[in-house]
C-alpha cells in the first residue's frame, strides 16, 4: 500500500484583490495538497495597507483552515516606480463584497520579504511560492538573499502573457506593476513557472459558474459569486465576455493540480524601458529553449475540471 505523498509547503504572495482571495480560499482549503505556511501582501490592486487588511480577512473567511496562518505585510510600492492600483477592476477597497468578517489579527511585525527568506532556508528545496501580485517581495528577498533562487523549489507567478496585455496593450497588471521585479526573478536563476493572460482567460466565470458558487449555500461561496459579478462588469464592458477570468485562482491550480496544465520552457524577458511595451512580458514561442531556461509557460488548461475542482474546494469552508 503506498502512501498520500505529504502536501507541498507554500507561500502565498499577492494584492488581493478579489481574485486573489478566490485563489488563497481555494489553497487554504486544499490541504492534502498544499500547507500554507504564511500569506503576504504586497503593493498593486489596491494600496498596501488595503491589501494586508484584505489579507486578514480572507484568513478568517476561511475559517479553521486560515486561523493560524500567519501573515506577513510586504512592499508598498515598486522597486523603482510609483505604485499603480486597479481599483478600476477590483474596487476601492478591493474586496467588494457585503457579508465580511473581521481580520482576526494585524499582521506580523516581520516583512514579508524577510519571511521568505527565513521559511525558504528552514526548508531547503521544499517551498513554492505562488505570487498573485507584482513580484516586489519576491525580488526583495532574492536581493537580500542571493542563495534563495537555488533554495525555493519554483515560483509560480500570475503574472505576463505570450501575447496581449490588460493594462495597456502590451503589459499584463503584474508585469507592468513592477517589471523590475519581474526582471530580477526571471533572470534569478530559480525554477519559475508563468501563468499569464493567454492561459487565464482562456477560464471565464461565467454567470452560470457564479449562480454554482453562490448555490453552494456557504458564505465563502456567496462572497466569491458576488466578488466575480463585480468583477463581470469589466470584463464585459472592455472585452465583451460574459464574465471575469480567473485568473490568481488558476496559479493556484497549476499547483494543486498541475495534471490538469500544459506547460512549455522558453526564454522569457520583460520589457523594463519606458515606452510602448513597458512591462510587456517577451516569450520566445518559436525558439528552442536552452538548457538553462528556467521559466515554463502555461498554455493549455483542462478548464471544466479545473472550476468544477475550485467549486468542490470553496465548498468546504464556511
Amino acid at each position: 500500500m503506498t502512501s498520500s505523498p505529504l502536501p507541498k509547503p507554500i507561500i502565498l504572495d499577492g494584492d488581493p484583490g478579489l481574485d486573489d482571495a478566490i485563489a488563497w480560499m481555494f489553497a487554504l482549503a486544499s490541504p492534502a495538497e498544499v500547507q500554507v505556511l504564511g500569506v503576504c501582501s504586497v503593493h498593486g490592486n489596491v494600496p498596501l495597507h488595503r491589501t494586508s487588511h484584505n489579507a486578514g480577512v480572507i484568513l478568517a473567511l476561511a475559517g479553521e483552515a486560515g486561523r493560524t496562518v500567519p501573515h506577513y505585510a510586504g512592499a508598498d510600492r515598486p522597486l523603482v516606480r510609483e505604485a499603480m492600483t486597479a481599483a478600476a477592476v477590483h474596487g476601492d477597497s478591493g474586496l467588494p463584497a457585503a457579508d465580511l468578517p473581521a481580520p482576526l489579527r494585524e499582521p506580523e511585525a516581520l516583512h514579508a520579504a524577510l519571511f521568505m527568506i527565513e521559511a525558504i532556508r528552514a526548508q531547503p528545496g521544499e517551498i513554492t511560492l505562488i505570487a498573485t501580485g507584482p513580484l516586489t517581495n519576491v525580488a526583495l528577498a532574492f536581493r537580500l538573499a542571493p542563495d534563495l533562487p537555488a533554495l525555493v523549489r519554483e515560483v509560480v507567478w500570475m503574472g505576463g502573457s505570450t501575447a496581449h496585455g490588460n493594462r495597456t496593450p502590451a503589459a499584463e497588471f503584474n508585469a507592468l506593476a513592477d517589471p523590475h521585479a519581474a526582471h530580477v526573478v526571471l533572470t534569478s536563476g530559480a525554477q519559475v513557472r508563468m501563468v499569464g493572460l493567454n492561459l487565464t482567460m482562456q477560464c471565464i466565470a461565467t454567470p452560470d459558474r457564479l449562480e454554482a458558487l453562490h448555490a453552494l449555500g456557504n458564505r465563502a461561496g456567496a462572497v466569491c459569486s458576488e466578488l466575480l459579478t463585480f468583477y463581470a462588469g469589466h470584463y464585459r464592458a472592455r472585452y465583451g465576455i460574459n464574465g471575469g477570468a480567473l485568473h490568481d485562482p488558476v496559479a493556484v491550480g497549476a499547483v494543486i493540480c498541475p495534471e490538469l496544465f500544459t506547460f512549455r520552457p522558453m526564454r522569457v524577458q520583460v520589457e523594463t524601458q519606458e515606452g510602448l511595451n513597458f512591462g510587456r512580458t517577451v516569450c520566445d514561442l518559436y525558439g528552442q529553449p536552452e538548457p538553462t531556461d528556467r521559466v515554463q509557460v502555461g498554455m493549455e488548461l483542462n478548464e471544466s475540471a479545473f472550476f468544477a475542482l475550485l467549486l468542490e474546494r470553496v465548498g468546504r469552508l464556511p
